[in-house]
């Protein structure tokens, strides 16, 4: 269950193996090894940290070690009493819960005393509940419009306009008016999209789509930060400039009362220019899933040969190997991979003088 769900947590977010090991700063046999379900412990803590990837049905601490630990404490059992149950020596349970130790000793581990845990759900896309009719209706904050207009320019059009949403734009295309995005031609220098997040994915794709034929020059969209579609990875991975935003943002409703989003966001932008992009990241928390990209105007848009996967892998892949260095949550796994290998022969040479408990 562990690995598994590991796998799939590296997934949601677009990360392929090599662009994890990169951030990790290991080599990307290491991580083949680990989803194998063979390799280190700290290696795992580093890497669900890394997509963050956490538990729930297991007891509170800083890191999965340190959760196993108060797990064993929470139902009253010794080290000698868990080494006992999982048939394995209390140098290794030890080991395990100071974050050494093989995957395969931890998984033996957990299911003594943390049988119950499993994969945290993944924060939703979507709001809360409301009235049926306008509980997808959230109007972009005002504030965050100005960083859009400051970067980007002035806004053309707004192909899923609202009366009521504070989006100044030369064209708006209004449903009440019987006017519909998805069907008529969008147009202008820029469009602007915050659409409703149910439909996110066929809104990106109705975006692409106005982009690609050509009737607008660049296209900004405010959307959740899933990743998990096909799509996503195979067309707008590649020919979009993604930024994940850090934090979140405040939206409104039609009765004007404002909430926090309850999931992660990202802005995708079609057809910006890098001068464009670094002014968004100079008024903006956060950061861009491929910085060195050219402009993907219409005339210069990347075209992409052979697997699309590995393109994509690529891209992702001098993402991190950019970021590996920068000090930004890059783990030094290998270093600690051996302070643990020496910690662990050290007490495995000192076991019989000592009476662990």
């Amino acid at each position: 269950m562990l690995v598994t769900a590991l796998i799939d947590a590296r997934r949601s977010i677009g990360m392929s193996q090599s662009a994890l090991a990169a951030r990790l700063g290991v080599a990307p046999l290491r991580i083949k090894r680990l989803e194998r379900g063979v390799g280190s412990v700290a290696t795992l803590i580093a890497a669900m940290a890394a997509v963050n990837f956490r538990l729930t049905g297991i007891a509170p601490g800083k890191d999965l070690a340190a959760q196993l630990r108060a797990c064993r404490l929470r139902r009253g059992l010794t080290v000698v009493e868990v080494a006992a149950r999982t048939k394995m020596s209390r140098t290794t349970v030890a080991s395990l819960e100071s974050g050494g130790g093989s995957v395969a000793s931890l998984r033996r581990l957990m299911a003594v005393v943390a049988p119950k845990a499993r994969r945290r759900a993944q924060e939703r896309a979507y709001w809360g509940e409301g009235d049926k009719a306008d509980r997808d209706v959230r109007f972009t904050p005002p504030d965050f419009l100005a960083k859009v207009e400051d970067a980007f320019g002035p806004i053309n059009l707004d192909p899923c306009g609202h009366r009521l949403s504070p989006v100044v734009a030369t064209r708006r295309i209004l449903l009440e008016d019987g006017d519909d995005g998805f069907v008529d031609d969008w147009s202008g220098q820029l469009a602007f999209v915050n659409p409703p997040f149910s439909e996110m994915l066929r809104w990106l794709m109705r975006a692409h789509d106005q982009w690609s034929c050509g009737n607008v020059r660049s296209v900004v969209c405010l959307v959740p930060a899933r990743t998990d579609a096909r799509w996503f990875h195979e067309t707008l991975s590649v020919e979009a400039d993604i930024f994940f935003l850090q934090g979140r943002v405040r939206f409104s409703d039609i009765r004007g009362k404002s909430q926090h989003t309850p999931f992660a966001l990202m802005l995708v932008a079609l057809g910006t220019s890098p001068e464009q992009r670094a002014r968004w990241s100079a008024v903006a928390e956060g950061f861009w899933l491929n910085p060195s990209r050219e402009t993907t105007s219409l005339p210069d848009r990347p075209v992409v040969d052979g697997d699309p996967v590995s393109q994509i892998d690529a891209a992702l892949d001098q993402f991190a190997q950019a970021r590996v260095g920068t000090g930004d949550a890059v783990f030094d796994v290998q270093r600690l991979e051996t302070e643990m290998d020496d910690l662990t022969r050290g007490e495995a040479e000192a076991a019989p003088h000592m009476g662990l408990r």
